[in-house]
């Protein structure tokens, strides 16, 4: 790949068997990148479909950057991110539509802040336009339990838009699909964590990029339309399985031994509920994944020994003293304003 000319920001979209997400999505990235600010960069991750002869023929201009095998989504990114060697790594997801001028509200936003490691623009729903998007809304949360939550999207809630989220705050975590983060960081805090698979590996990312003393903003002066839930239903078993293991992988590995022992028996009240609904509502399936998700993390846990900081960071985030569960559930708030 000839990186000659290269611009300070790498917009850069992993592929795999996407062509058809190439031809859907693509050309609005291509469309609206007309400054001197980014390249636009897909890498292959070893696709056995027609992406290539798509990227070759129908987007001749576009830097492409090709592996010989499926590397996954995090350790995709990681080789790529480490070879291409921006200024600026933007992971944008092959499913998302960008807006004119979406990039520069996040560049110059970066460029003027230097104790910024991250950030993303407003994700809103590419099949519903007027609501925010599940997987990042505007900004990311933690509860005091460990659950994630965003600014616009509480569980299954999902918020419409009505600007009411507009302001630059900071966030404890930026969404995977539109990510803006300063390379020399992110490979600092050692990249995505591949054994996280998929879910929650940005999540795990903005955690140790605030251990290493950086914030994380959202810029909804940028958005952008998510097509979302590519990978899998919410309803999947699989979905399951990994959302409760990797919320268990973030919380051992991320806080210090002592609170995450508490935090962590608190998570197995909490899981042990959310069995017995899916018991109660006879979907033994997801049940059987909780508890999939329960004993592989105490069989896999081991891998993070040792790696957990003295000191915790959440201390320093008033999203830490919120309980969700209670709020959600019991005192029926669903909107990030009222909690």
């Amino acid at each position: 790949m000839n990186m000659e000319n290269k611009k300070p920001v790498g917009i850069i979209i992993l592929n795999w068997n996407g062509a058809d997400l190439l031809r859907r999505y693509l050309p609005s990235v291509v469309e609206c990148n007309s400054d001197n600010i980014a390249d636009v960069v897909v890498v292959d991750n070893g696709s056995t479909d027609d992406s290539r002869h798509v990227l070759e023929t129908e987007f001749p201009k576009v830097r492409t950057l090709y592996f010989s095998e499926n590397y996954g989504y995090a350790e995709g990114y990681n080789r790529a991110i480490k070879e291409l060697g921006y200024e600026y790594s933007l992971l944008l997801n092959s499913d998302v539509e960008v807006t004119p001028e979406w990039l520069r509200p996040l560049y110059e936003y970066m460029q003027a802040h230097s104790d910024v490691a991250a950030c993303q623009p407003k994700l809103l729903s590419e099949t519903d336009r007027g609501k925010f998007e599940y997987a990042g809304a505007s900004g990311g949360f933690i509860d005091k339990h460990g659950y994630p939550y965003c600014r616009g999207r509480i569980f299954d809630t999902v918020e419409e838009d009505r600007g009411q989220y507009d302001d630059v705050i900071e966030i404890f975590w930026a969404t995977g699909a539109a990510l803006m983060v300063r390379t020399g960081v992110y490979l600092a805090v050692g990249g995505l964590d591949k054994d996280f698979f998929a879910h929650m590996e940005e999540i795990d990312l903005c955690w140790r990029i605030h251990q290493k003393g950086y914030s994380i903003r959202v810029v909804p002066q940028s958005s952008v339309y998510h097509l979302g839930g590519g990978s899998l239903p919410a309803s999947n078993p699989r979905k399951t399985y990994l959302n409760f293991r990797n919320n268990l992988f973030l919380l051992y590995k991320n806080l210090p031994v002592k609170q995450g022992r508490r935090m962590l028996f608190v998570r197995r009240l909490y899981d042990t509920l959310a069995f017995l609904m899916f018991v109660a509502k006879f979907d033994f399936a997801n049940a059987r994944a909780v508890i999939r998700a329960h004993n592989d993390f105490r069989r896999q846990r081991h891998r993070y020994d040792g790696i957990q900081p003295v000191r915790s960071v959440t201390i320093d985030y008033p999203c830490f003293r919120k309980n969700i569960i209670l709020r959600y559930y019991l005192l029926r708030r669903t909107r990030y304003s009222s909690l």
